[in-house]
């Protein structure tokens, strides 16, 4: 055990020794040597955790959970936190996906970034990033997650502004780091009201007595915690961030807003699982967010032409339907396809880098067409990535996706119906996506066509590895209307077992699983016949700005969200901070600044007369103190 607790520290050492090593070093190590240390790192990690992970799976499921205490943190008469990981199925289920797809991620980047002039500096921020991540997933408390939490977002403005010579990549960054900063605020807010009422700020000590809290505190407190998830999980209305944040290198939309960094809103609601299930109007809220983020973000990546923001909307839908499977107290199913999706949406997002790549920076779907003949590998890995996330068996997508509309069914119809749309709105656009830029019609300019030429196998080969996993990760929770054994609720169970205790899981019986399997598969092909008709049989290319009309342009704007935003608060704080600087900065503050130092300066030209350079002056001076001292010692004496 012992030896088992020293291979958990160094989890998260590793990465953060990557790091350091790398930027201190950051214009001396060549790029071979620092991608060497910062991909060696992450994989040294990944064996260790799966390593604990592989020791977890073997314990019986009251067992599955070890605490590493590193260090005690802060220790007053009334506040104590130490430095301690906690490592339960929940945690290292999120270690294997952070620094599995971590790893290959760091893989790609090698042939994606080889001739960025900061290579060095990407490689050391990606390094950081993931040991922030890991703290977030492996801490035991709230201070220490929330350490975590700060970090990978200041980690994501690092990487979304990683090319700062262009000032709008700048904006990218600084509108994700404040928004985030936000949904933190919240977050903090729930922390702090969570010791009030605890006296403690451990997970253990938390979860154990939060039954003997009446609902009203409880509610506060997760919903609280819900808005930190809302900001770093991209929900409404603090998602508009997301998309903006595709401004980084593509390996950075893979890791941090496909993979893992846009997750961990998810893993901390799931996390607080035994908090959410005590409150239902919190679980309420989180289920309301999550359609409306799913069905909104959706409807927005039906009108995108860059291939990268119609993946960034996709990511969001597709957070809003993890959100939903909390909302219902689904909480393996949320976790789930959190998992698979960090499989297809890493492998779309690295496919489509490996497509820019080709095209030299080219982004718009409507410059491609025509590609699968250039690009056989990219175009084999994005079509299983597409087939995954649209929830065709037996890829990933379809097992997860199929546990949260019988999730939702079950609950009630009318979300069934909502979170069905907002499925069936990803398989469009999703197969609009690939038909556009693999089939038809060859629209690239003719000097990028005659570069075209396919990834080099330090690409190739991480997106070859995530093909397989979209392809088979869903099996490790297989519905036993499948004959399967859901592996995977069987091996949360002892992290989402007040859920089930709670009632908020609604089992369906195997025949309607069956018809509900039968009609959304009916759909999703009906709705993939529709795709193919208009953009490969008709040969149809996406309008312009300046060709849409009336709703389609409303959308195409991402519905004027960004300009309210902008007018409401942007706006509105550039004029009060002008009010403020005139009127408080420059007419009071600036003024008693100014009078202060007239005021010493009018001071000492009277003072200064009286350094004359007279003896006779000076030792009048002298005299008449030794008079005033006398005097003043005499009278206190008498009083």
């Amino acid at each position: 055990m012992v030896e088992l607790e020293v291979l958990v520290s160094l989890i998260p050492v590793l990465p953060l020794a990557g790091f350091l090593i790398i930027a201190l070093n950051v214009h001396t190590l060549s790029h071979k040597v620092s991608s060497f240390i910062a991909c060696g790192t992450i994989l040294i990690s990944f064996v260790l955790s799966l390593v604990t992970f592989s020791h977890l799976v073997g314990l019986s499921p009251i067992d599955r959970s070890i605490t590493v205490s590193i260090i005690s943190w802060i220790n007053t008469a009334s506040f104590s936190a130490e430095i301690a990981f906690l490592v339960d199925p929940l945690s290292s289920l999120m270690l294997l996906i952070i620094t599995g797809v971590g790893f290959l991620i760091h893989v790609y980047s090698i042939g994606y970034m080889h001739d960025d002039s900061g290579y060095n500096r990407f490689f050391s921020y990606m390094n950081l990033f993931v040991f922030f991540m890991l703290l977030l997933v492996m801490a035991s408390n709230y201070l220490l997650m929330f350490v975590g939490w700060e970090g990978v977002g200041l980690c994501s403005y690092l990487l979304i502004g990683f090319w700062f010579k262009n000032h709008e990549y700048n904006k990218a960054a600084n509108k994700a780091f404040i928004m985030n900063r936000i949904g933190d605020l919240g977050l903090l807010l729930g922390v702090i009201l969570i010791f009030i009422n605890f006296n403690s700020i451990e997970y253990k000590t938390v979860f154990e007595n939060a039954s003997a809290k009446d609902i009203t505190t409880l509610t506060w407190i997760t919903v609280l915690l819900f808005i930190g998830a809302m900001g770093k999980s991209a929900q409404i209305p603090l998602y508009t961030w997301l998309p903006d944040a595709m401004a980084g290198p593509t390996p950075v939309s893979a890791l941090i807003h496909a993979a893992t960094m846009v997750t961990a809103g998810v893993y901390m609601v799931a996390r607080n699982n035994v908090l959410y299930s005590l409150s239902p109007i919190a679980l309420q809220l989180v289920l309301v967010i999550g359609v409306s983020t799913a069905l909104l973000a959706a409807t927005i990546a039906l009108f995108q032409n860059d291939i990268k923001k119609i993946l960034a909307y996709s990511t969001v839908s597709q957070l809003g339907l993890m959100f939903v499977a909390l909302g219902l107290g689904a909480y393996t199913a949320g976790v789930f396809h959190m998992a698979t999706h960090a499989f297809f949406k890493a492998l779309l997002f690295l496919s489509a880098g490996s497509v820019i790549h080709a095209l030299q920076g080219e982004q718009d779907i409507r410059r491609m067409g025509g590609l699968k003949k250039y690009l056989p590998v990219t175009y084999l890995t994005f079509f299983v990535a597409v087939l995954a996330i649209s929830g065709i068996p037996p890829f990933a997508g379809f097992f997860s996706k199929d546990e949260i509309l019988a999730r939702a069914f079950g609950h009630d119809p009318a979300v069934w119906v909502l979170a069905l749309l907002a499925s069936l709105l990803t398989v469009f656009y999703m197969f609009r996506l690939f038909y556009l830029t693999f089939w038809g019609t060859e629209r690239a300019e003719g000097g990028v066509k005659q570069h075209i030429h396919e990834s080099p196998r330090s690409m190739a080969i991480p997106l070859s590895i995530l093909a397989f996993l979209s392809f088979v990760g869903g099996f490790m929770n297989v519905p036993e209307a499948l004959a399967g054994t859901s592996w995977l609720t069987g091996y949360l169970s002892p992290v989402f077992e007040p859920a089930k205790n709670n009632g908020l899981v609604h089992q369906l019986s195997h025949t309607t699983e069956y018809i509900l399997m039968a009609t959304v598969l009916t759909l999703t092909v009906i709705i993939i016949a529709i795709a193919y008709n208009r953009f490969i049989k008709k040969g149809s290319v996406p309008a312009g700005e300046g060709q849409l009309k009336g709703l389609g342009q409303i959308i195409y704007h991402k519905y004027y969200v960004d300009e309210i935003y902008d007018l409401l608060f942007v706006r509105a704080l550039e004029r009060l901070a002008r009010i403020v600087e005139t009127v408080i900065e420059a007419m009071a503050i600036d003024r008693l600044v100014n009078l202060a130092g007239q005021f010493i300066t009018a001071s000492s030209h009277v003072l200064r007369r009286v350094q004359s350079g007279s003896i006779g002056f000076y030792i009048f001076v002298m005299i008449i103190g030794i008079i005033v001292l006398l005097t003043l010692t005499t009278v206190t004496a008498e009083i």
